[in-house]
């Protein structure tokens, strides 16, 4: 969290609509924080989206487009290597960005069976919140036992793996 995945994206959406690509641009219906149905970085950049339940959702629509850009990738877990998949085989390319290691410090799906086949993989890094070195995790500062939970700033921390605490089981 807080690494500039959600500006990257809107970095690249941007650039293929430049481009006269068509872009569609897809979030998970349950991330609500700032906008329903809008991609919302933390700074407030924003670009209107499909919220959808799952990406199975994309059938029907997706292929029209030459682009589909997926935030918030772990909200979707496993149930997204499909879909990208089928979307894939069509021609339309797929880029996504969201966390890859969760408050525990255990992988997130779908990242473990995505890499392997992405043709570029960018992992970005923020700030560590504590000693300044780049985070590559996000320590969870809330109560809850859920792994996934929606979240921002006051709920989240970025740290580096020296600094980072994981979140008990």
């Amino acid at each position: 969290m807080f690494a500039g995945k959600s500006t990257e994206l809107l970095r690249r959406i941007r650039a293929a609509r430049a481009a006269g690509t068509a872009v569609l641009v897809v979030k998970p219906a349950r991330d609500t924080r700032y906008d329903a149905h809008a991609l919302v970085t933390h700074a407030g950049d924003r670009e209107p989206a499909v919220a959808v339940p799952a990406l199975g959702a994309l059938r029907a629509r997706a292929p029209v487009h030459g682009l589909v850009a997926i935030d918030e990738l772990h909200f979707f877990a496993d149930d997204a290597v499909d879909p990208i998949a089928e979307l894939l085989a069509v021609g339309t390319s797929v880029v996504a960005a969201g966390c890859d290691i969760d408050h525990h410090g255990d992988p997130f799906a779908p990242f473990g069976l995505l890499v392997p086949r992405a043709d570029e993989v960018v992992r970005i890094t923020g700030s560590c919140a504590r000693c300044g070195a780049p985070s590559t995790h996000s320590e969870r500062l809330v109560p809850c036992r859920d792994r996934i939970i929606v979240g921002g700033i006051g709920d989240f921390v970025a740290t580096c793996a020296a600094c980072f605490r994981p979140t008990p089981r």
